[in-house]
């Protein structure tokens, strides 16, 4: 008898069968594309078309979740009036956070990256892509239940986001001002959502820089234990 909850995995034609030598090339295919992948901050204002954000962000959401609820919403800005008004707020933040609120061993901790208060990026790049996390909601939109794993959820889909974005072509920032809640303000967010992350993204100027510091990454032995 057929289980009505389950639909079988060979119906749906998604998954592909691949060999041994198969999975270890493109394996390897993924980590080389991946690997050059650098957070950068410095965007040109080229324009990206709207709809290479629409499916990378498409490819987020299908990232796992707790109980499929999918707690997430992306908000994506285009829009120069808005982006301004983000970089205000943000920048006053941060103002604060470098002036004393970071604490002296966060600030030596960000010390080797080179950032600072101004973040003129949210500007110049043609989008942000705000990720807000819902504490309430379900499989279906308008549903009001209690969500699980949100933190969880929301990161694996950012980190969806982000290899979609670099695999599209564009650069992007991870940029976290603290505290967020100007944005839930700026784009008109239910009190359900927190800030979780925003996004720039955009082709890099041809003067960006990536810090040397960022170009150090532990290796495989350092953070993988085989039992």
């Amino acid at each position: 008898m057929k289980d009505e909850k389950f639909t079988p995995l060979a119906d749906l034609n998604d998954y592909v069968a691949r060999s041994d030598n198969e999975m270890r090339m493109r394996a390897a295919a993924f980590f080389e594309d991946i690997k050059r992948r650098h957070t950068i901050r410095d965007f040109t204002d080229e324009p990206v078309d709207r709809t290479v954000v629409e499916a990378c962000i498409e490819a987020a959401g299908r990232a796992p979740s707790g109980a499929n609820h999918q707690p997430w919403h992306f908000c994506a800005i285009g829009d120069s009036g808005v982006k301004k008004e983000i970089r205000a707020a943000a920048e006053e933040e941060e103002r604060a956070f470098y002036d004393g609120r970071a604490g002296e061993e966060w600030l030596e901790a960000l010390d080797p990256i080179g950032t600072d208060a101004n973040k003129s990026f949210l500007e110049t790049a043609p989008w942000l892509i705000a990720v807000f996390a819902q504490r309430r909601g379900g499989v279906e939109a308008g549903m009001d239940k209690k969500n699980y794993y949100i933190h969880e959820s929301v990161g694996i889909a950012c980190g969806f986001l982000i290899a979609a974005l670099h695999h599209a072509g564009l650069a992007t920032l991870t940029h976290t001002p603290n505290p967020m809640s100007f944005l839930s303000e700026k784009l008109n967010r239910p009190k359900n959502e927190k800030p979780y992350l925003l996004v720039v993204t955009g082709r890099p100027s041809p003067d960006a820089q990536v810090p040397n510091h960022a170009l150090i990454k532990k290796p495989l032995s350092d953070i993988m234990t085989v039992f």
